[in-house]
């Protein structure tokens, strides 16, 4: 635990945030936070399960939903989990609060990660899917401490100078983006094996890294594939999970991509930090 501290500290451990992490969450008004697949399929549904099918990986659910009802909705959908609801900061976002890493990836989507910067100068790069006129699957943001907002940047004006936020599957802020249906995935998934879902600095940034992996739920095929593709060039890292047994293809990501297991649950990983 010593050495997971130190290396989260110094930079050289880059901290890569799932849905897992907001397990024992609850807003004020009593409800959970969405924090594996079925219970964020429940929460685009308005509580009410669909098919076995569908309910296999909360992107068919958003895709449903999105073709049924239209695009519009499932975005609204999505922020609404989030924006209208009044909760703590999870206890993992208040540790990194404190240490305040030089680059993160949250594929979480909502602010909680923006939280842990929100007193000094950064980037936040939110991906994005499906659209014209570039393959570009991201926008680039830096936070002005003074006003609090996150204005636009050209990918050039990127630097290493202060913290990276990295939100891959989009966020609330500073606008509603999210990549949520089977639609996105598959969009933003083909691009990023194209190379175009992070900007050129990340790209040779990431070389040789460590992860640390938290609440990321490799059991299924779309988040094995995000992490893949973010963390191509890892050299080794950590996944904290308490469960017992993996799947076999749990197993096989973890031993192809060099990481240890951490046999914790969440809060006695952070109260060991």
């Amino acid at each position: 635990m010593d050495k997971i501290k130190e290396t989260l500290v110094n930079g050289t451990l880059i901290p890569f945030l799932g849905m897992g992490v907001f397990k024992g969450a609850i807003a004020s008004d009593g409800s959970i936070l969405p924090f594996d697949s079925d219970s964020m399929s429940l929460a685009l549904n308005d509580n009410r399960p669909m098919s076995t099918r569908l309910m296999y990986e909360y992107t068919r659910v958003a895709m449903s939903l999105e073709q049924r009802k239209g695009r519009e909705f499932i975005v609204e959908m999505t922020n609404h989990i989030y924006s209208s609801k009044q909760y703590e900061l999870p206890p993992i976002y208040q540790y990194l609060k404190t240490v305040q890493p030089k680059y993160m990836i949250d594929t979480n989507l909502d602010d909680s990660a923006c939280k842990i910067y929100e007193d000094v100068e950064h980037f936040m790069i939110v991906g994005i899917s499906r659209i014209m006129g570039s393959q570009d699957r991201f926008i680039i943001y830096k936070y002005d401490v003074n006003t609090k907002n996150y204005n636009e940047i050209y990918k050039e004006d990127l630097n290493t100078s202060i913290p990276i936020l990295f939100k891959p599957l989009g966020s609330t802020m500073p606008r509603k983006n999210f990549i949520i249906s089977d639609a996105d995935f598959v969009d933003w998934l083909t691009e990023a094996m194209a190379g175009f879902a992070m900007p050129p600095l990340l790209k040779r940034y990431k070389e040789g890294r460590s992860y640390l992996f938290l609440g990321v739920d490799f059991s299924k095929d779309t988040y094995r594939m995000v992490a893949n593709e973010l963390t191509l060039g890892l050299n080794d890292g950590y996944i904290v999970d308490d469960k017992n047994l993996l799947s076999k293809k749990e197993e096989r990501f973890v031993a192809t991509h060099n990481l240890s297991k951490v046999a914790l649950g969440l809060e006695d990983f952070i109260k060991g930090l």
